[in-house]
């Protein structure tokens, strides 16, 4: 027989619950916050004890509503909220369950893709992901199985909101790991993300790869181009973190694509050169917009990030003298229109230089010993000191260390890689600038 003290629990309990069915949207949202504030931080034994036992009789309503309103928008937040008390209570498995069998994924996800939606109640869906994806391996692969990588990808790349783009990354990691399943599924959804319009998507995306890529193991075939191309943007946190993964890259299968690709960038092709300056040259303002061209960006990245590589690595460093990388870099000291691009090259040049005593003698040969003595003395201000004609000189060397190595049988590395001869890009490129260096001083 039920205890008197029971009777009135219970009795609490079914007009509480009367009182949410009659309530209008102002109503209800008073009850949510109240909810809220009371309930917050609670176990689910303690949420039961709370409701009489009857708990779910709540969080049934709380779905229900959900699945009727969360088009409109009306609400969401705290609603959102509410149902984050039930998931991430201690010992909540039940609520969870209740929660996933009514189609609460599907739910939360769908919220991502509207537009109508704020991003604050986007926000609270993605940290409800996040609860359920850390609730165990089986919740992650529903939250794959349900296209749950392309919307959460999707909105990472459309959030306006650094703070809400940072919990997504949280979920993304999340899913990532312990998720043998769907875990290449999400590394594709990561390499996807970089050629967004986000540059803290970029960002973020490119410091989950690095996690992602260790756990994976083997590389997919489009990572080497999508992060090479990540290296033309203006942001140097974007840049960084492009970096970071090519250091990590070089040590899996596509190292010889990476280090043949990162050289390859230092000479513009033909058809990129010729999108370097508008038609419009007489304007000397629109000179100042070549600084900025995603091109010249992406060759002082590359330039940067052979000099990083070849620091941390001898091998990679003597495996790219056979990709001819002295040459390049010195082609991209003769780029008067980007300061930075000479400058990096310039510093990448000079560990070359210093390393490798059959560089140094092709790069004071070719340079001459005033142009290298004045290299040798200040390798990062050099670009400030040289003129039209000695830059001209360096875009148009011809330096071939890769060939002298050849000749005299040494070899730096036992690994095999690309040894190509030097590419019409080449003479292409430097006949370009200097045609150009020509035409502005007539």
């Amino acid at each position: 027989m039920t205890s008197i003290k029971e009777q009135a629990a219970i009795s609490r309990l079914l007009s509480f619950l009367q009182d949410w069915d009659n309530a209008g949207k102002v109503a209800r949202s008073h009850i949510l916050s109240t909810f809220i504030e009371t309930n917050q931080g609670k176990t689910a034994p303690e949420l039961e004890q709370e409701f009489s036992q009857g708990a779910s009789l709540f969080l049934v309503r709380l779905t229900t509503w959900l699945r009727l309103i969360y088009m409109t928008g009306s609400c969401l937040d705290k609603l959102l909220k509410s149902i984050g008390v039930f998931l991430s209570a201690v010992s909540s498995n039940q609520y969870l369950i209740e929660f996933l069998e009514v189609g609460g994924v599907l739910t939360l996800l769908e919220i991502l893709g509207l537009e109508k939606i704020k991003e604050e109640d986007k926000k609270e869906s993605i940290r409800l992901l996040q609860v359920i994806a850390n609730s165990g391996r089986k919740y992650k692969e529903l939250i794959c199985e349900s296209y749950g990588v392309r919307s959460i990808a999707e909105f990472l790349a459309k959030s306006k909101s650094e703070e809400t783009q940072e919990e997504v990354q949280i979920l993304l990691d999340s899913l990532v790991h312990g998720n043998p399943k769907y875990q290449n599924q999400v590394y594709k959804g990561l390499i996807a993300l970089l050629p967004c319009a986000s540059p803290k998507a970029q960002q973020l995306s490119l410091q989950t790869l690095r996690t992602a890529q260790s756990i994976v193991g083997t590389t997919h075939p489009s990572i080497v181009d999508c992060v090479l191309k990540v290296l033309r943007t203006m942001h140097l946190e974007v840049q960084y973190e492009a970096i970071e993964l090519i250091k990590d890259l070089v040590n899996y299968d596509v190292c010889q694509a990476l280090l043949k690709g990162l050289v390859a960038l230092l000479i513009p092709s033909v058809k990129e050169a010729s999108k370097l300056q508008p038609k419009i040259l007489n304007d000397s303002a629109v000179l100042q917009l070549t600084a900025n061209l995603p091109v010249f960006l992406q060759q002082a990245a590359a330039a940067k990030a052979i000099g990083v590589l070849a620091r941390s690595n001898t091998s990679i460093a003597e495996e790219m003298l056979h990709l001819r990388v002295v040459h390049s870099l010195m082609a991209a000291m003769g780029n008067t229109d980007h300061s930075n691009s000479q400058r990096q090259a310039s510093l990448t040049l000079e560990y070359f230089v210093q390393m490798f005593p059959v560089v140094e003698e092709h790069v004071r040969r070719s340079m001459g010993e005033e142009l290298y003595e004045l290299f040798l003395s200040n390798a990062e201000d050099l670009y400030m000191k040289i003129d039209s004609i000695q830059a001209d000189i360096l875009a148009a060397n011809k330096v071939n260390v890769s060939k002298a190595l050849s000749i005299s049988g040494v070899s730096y590395s036992n690994m095999s890689f690309y040894r190509g001869p030097c590419g019409e890009d080449q003479l292409a490129y430097t006949t370009y600038f200097q045609k150009e260096g020509s035409e502005g001083k007539e």
